[in-house]
């Protein structure tokens, strides 16, 4: 169970994030340091541009921006498979233009350059509707089902599931015991019809995407549009064991502690930002069957710790890792519980004397 309490800062205004300094440099996105303290804000607003990496995109995009008196605050960018993606954080305090307006004209935009643009203002990210994907396991996402059900799925209560999409049908009679809209969008291989799938997130107004053993890759033309709001659960302690059949990796590789990770979705396979893991141990002699059977309850637990994680706000990822906010304070197992912590030695450590030797030191 995760418990926490945030602390919002507020300006002299009182809006919520301001700094009342100015003194701070910007590390990303809405952290900045003011004399070192790390702060969290979150007045930044994202735009995401996605399509062909023509000549002089970024250039109608920023200019667009300045021209309405939008300050760019971090840009990024990145092509995939021949998908080309730039993600700017702009500051829209004091743009001369409405939001409404803003929206048309960056749709007017990317009309005229055969793109998609995507706006986030901060009151976006309040939302809490989470996507389930799947494929034929029911042990994750059935655990999120059951937390939305009990209230639990947020710690505010607020979060919502409002579809289930699947490669495949055979979680369509899960998704009816909750009473959740069913999509199968695979093409009876397995394959995902992509297209259709963008359409349904869309349609859903989904801000987070949960990968509870969805079995198959998603393409750059997806991970981009919702890139830091796709959270996907890896049967294997990232980075050992990545991609397929993870379970037996770790069989064949002899390991005697194996585990699940959860973590950010990016267009690297299972390499994207750890959010939270579990370990447990692997008897001498088990087959692949009885270390799922020990990996799975995990997979679930893992996978809707992060979920929780994400929709409070508690997380950042900076420079490719994940981090608390510092005004958040988070009671949650992100690693090894306190139990097994406990039951670890913790000395001899290299250049301390024992605390309990027999062997009295010298003066």
């Amino acid at each position: 169970m995760i418990q926490w309490r945030v602390t919002q800062r507020h300006g002299p205004d009182g809006t919520k994030g301001a700094n009342p300094s100015g003194d701070c440099t910007r590390l990303y996105a809405d952290v900045r340091t003011c004399g070192g303290d790390r702060r969290v804000t979150r007045e930044l607003t994202e735009i995401t541009v996605i399509g062909g990496d023509e000549t002089g995109l970024i250039a109608r995009v920023t200019s667009l921006l300045f021209e309405r008196g939008i300050n760019i605050e971090g840009l990024d960018q990145a092509v995939r498979d021949g998908v080309f993606r730039m993600t700017t954080q702009v500051d829209t305090a004091e743009m001369t233009t409405s939001r409404g307006e803003l929206r048309k004209a960056l749709a007017e935009l990317a009309r005229e350059l055969d793109v998609d643009i995507q706006v986030r203002f901060p009151s976006d990210r309040d939302a809490s509707r989470v996507a389930l994907l799947v494929t034929k396991e029911t042990h994750a996402p059935e655990a999120l089902l059951e937390a939305e059900a009990n209230g639990d799925l947020a710690a505010d209560g607020d979060a919502e599931i409002p579809v289930v999409i699947g490669n495949r049908g055979d979680l369509r009679s899960l998704a009816a015991r909750y009473d959740k809209p069913f999509y199968d969008v695979g093409d009876g291989n397995g394959n995902t019809d992509e297209t259709r799938l963008l359409d349904l997130l869309a349609e859903y107004d989904v801000d987070l995407i949960a990968l509870a053993r969805y079995m198959r890759i998603l393409s750059p033309e997806v991970v981009f549009r919702y890139e830091g709001r796709i959270i996907n659960v890896h049967p294997s302690l990232l980075p050992a064991f990545p991609g397929a059949e993870a379970y037996r990796q770790a069989k064949d590789a002899g390991v005697r502690i194996a585990g699940v990770t959860a973590h950010y979705v990016t267009t690297d396979l299972d390499q994207g930002p750890v959010i939270a893991q579990r370990a447990f141990d692997v008897p001498d002699g088990a087959d692949v069957e009885a270390i799922k059977r020990r990996g799975q309850p995990l997979e679930a637990d893992v996978l809707l710790t992060a979920v929780r994680l994400h929709l409070a706000d508690a997380i950042v990822v900076h420079r490719g890792t994940v981090h608390v906010r510092d005004e958040v304070d988070v009671d949650a197992d992100l690693g090894l519980s306190p139990a097994a912590i406990a039951a670890n030695p913790d000395e001899p450590v290299d250049g301390e004397p024992l605390s309990r030797s027999s062997i009295a030191t010298s003066e």
